[in-house]
């Protein structure tokens, strides 16, 4: 038999346990009006990741959340105009390499220090490139394109998603490390590079899989390497840059949201644990897996760890490479 005091004390426990849950629960931060989420570059797997989350996220938090596609600058301007609002929770970033890692080496000035300005949520997803060459591309395979790059220097061209991203960076590292010079086209995002890409205005372009798998398939770009450490396994055909004796080629596009510095921690907790959340929902990571991006959803501690890396490793390259915003 349960002594009266005993069970008593218990109950009083129970009690208390629940009224701090209860507490805590009244504690957690909503939003108050709509979330939007920036995106700085236009089309793209960045815009295609913000929107594939954006309805699960207001169904999550009770609030409309509106994408929004500030691009400019190498993802510069809408980066700032995030960075700068007030950090409560309802301007949001996808960041990427670009204005996280590489823009503070590329340009001369910024008005915004990345990694003091944004605050990380999550890394959410990270992948390997693609060399992709269009109609206009006289060559089948990365040796052949070097040897006529070689032979015929400034003939060829390649376009980027924007200046300063991976797919600008990837190929001058390819540039420098196979002694050849192919002009660069920048754009502003991935689909008007594509775009002329299939159009033969350019003639290659390294670009995340998720930006060209459809025109591969439909056969009106073909795929050349890769720039991951192993091949894809949906293309099991296609080598990396790694394999072709470019021992040193291995670049990673990747994804991640931030807030403003300065979001108060219950924001951060709640803002992270939904992102989890949906990144890991059977629906969202197959159509991610799809994309052939393999979902990270990092604690903002371990993203921010991320972009100190990934900045240190890209200003490398931009110092090495002598590239230049234009």
């Amino acid at each position: 038999m349960v002594h009266p005091i005993v069970s008593f004390k218990s109950k009083v426990l129970f009690l208390a346990a629940a009224v701090l849950g209860l507490a805590a629960h009244a504690q957690e931060w909503s939003p108050t009006k709509p979330i939007k989420i920036v995106v700085p570059i236009v089309g793209s797997t960045n815009d295609a990741l913000a929107r594939l989350i954006a309805p699960k996220l207001q169904e999550a938090l009770g609030q409309p959340v509106i994408v929004e596609n500030k691009p400019g600058a190498g993802g510069n301007i809408g980066a700032e105009s995030v960075a700068k609002s007030p950090p409560d929770g309802h301007t949001l970033l996808v960041g990427y390499n670009g204005p996280l890692a590489i823009n503070p080496t590329l340009f001369e000035k910024m008005s915004f220090d990345p990694q003091k300005s944004l605050a990380p949520i999550t890394l959410a997803v990270k992948s390997p490139q693609y060399l992709v060459a269009g109609p206009a591309a006289d060559f089948s395979n990365v040796k052949d394109f070097i040897a006529k790059a070689k032979a015929q220097p400034g003939k060829y061209s390649y376009a980027s998603v924007a200046v300063g991203s991976a797919s600008h960076l990837t190929m001058e590292m390819l540039k420098r490390a196979a002694g050849i010079y192919v002009t660069h086209i920048p754009y502003r995002g991935a689909t008007p590079a594509v775009t002329d890409l299939l159009a033969g205005n350019v003639h290659v372009a390294f670009m995340v899989p998720g930006n060209v798998q459809q025109f591969v398939k439909q056969g009106r770009l073909r795929l050349l390497a890769t720039t991951g450490e192993k091949r894809f396994p949906s293309t099991p055909d296609v080598p990396t840059l790694i394999e072709l004796g470019y021992r040193d080629l291995e670049a990673t596009g990747w994804v991640g949201f931030l807030a403003p510095a300065g979001t108060p921690k219950p924001i951060m907790d709640r803002l992270h644990r939904e992102f989890v959340k949906i990144l890991h929902m059977p629906d969202i990571a197959a159509r991610l897996r799809e994309m052939e991006f393999e979902v990270i959803a990092s604690t903002p501690g371990q993203f921010e760890a991320w972009i100190r890396s990934e900045s240190g490793k890209w200003g490398a390259v931009v110092k090495a490479t002598g590239a230049k915003a234009d």
